[in-house]
């Protein structure tokens, strides 16, 4: 019997705005902490993959982005919007240390996988999100939220750059289990309609319809024409 797997947990669209807004653009920290969290909400990137991303990787011009040896040493492309793209733009002008990597800490050196879990659980914290958030769930939110765009499967798959569709098939779950949440609710608050009772037309038996009460009179009989009548023999 096949293992029923967890549909994994993903970010609503205002948890999405509000955890890109916590960091804050003054201080070089928070720049380079929006644009990691970009990468991972709005390219779908593993936290690795964000880490390991050199300058060279960006099409500085087209938006294009080369994820050169992810998962399964396979790259593949994804693309930036323009305001993406442009936030990435002030952080390679404003990086504190020039390096071939396009994130590292304000030393100059490379920021490891633990760090970055800390610094999203934290960014998360301080947007007021209730749920565990954590790299890979950034990733789950992108791969979601595009499918419930393109309902494209194979398109998701090339862009999380999955070897199997039978990987990317969750998503289609998770965007069943919101139409299920959907119609369920629908209307749920609405008044129930009452059933229609019998139509209200003229009655089938009315005492206009009712044959009409023959009165009895008594019949009244003199002696006289108790005598004329003849008896019975």
């Amino acid at each position: 019997m096949a293992r029923h797997r967890k549909l994994p947990d993903v970010l609503t669209a205002a948890e999405r705005h509000a955890l890109l807004a916590a960091p804050r653009l003054r201080a070089p920290t928070g720049h380079r902490d929006r644009c990691l969290l970009t990468l991972m909400l709005n390219a779908g990137l593993r936290a690795s993959e964000a880490l390991n991303l050199r300058v060279r990787d960006v099409d500085w011009i087209s938006g294009q982005l080369m994820v050169r040896q992810g998962k399964g040493k396979k790259d593949r492309a994804v693309w930036l919007n323009d305001t993406d793209l442009e936030l990435l733009r002030a952080w390679k002008a404003r990086r504190p240390v020039a390096s071939e990597r396009l994130f590292t800490t304000l030393k100059g050196t490379p920021i490891n996988d633990r760090d970055l879990r800390e610094m999203v659980k934290r960014r998360a914290h301080k947007a007021g999100i209730g749920k565990d958030v954590h790299p890979h769930l950034l990733r789950h939110t992108f791969a979601t939220d595009l499918y419930r765009a393109t309902t494209d499967i194979r398109l998701v798959q090339k862009t999380l750059g999955h070897a199997d569709v039978s990987t990317t098939m969750l998503y289609t779950h998770l965007v069943d289990e919101a139409v299920a949440h959907a119609m369920r609710t629908l209307r749920h608050g609405d008044p129930r309609s009452e059933a229609p009772g019998p139509p209200k037309g003229p009655r089938s038996r009315s005492r206009a319809s009712s044959p009409p009460r023959v009165e009895m009179t008594p019949t009244v009989t003199t002696p006289q024409e108790a005598q004329q009548s003849p008896s019975a023999g």
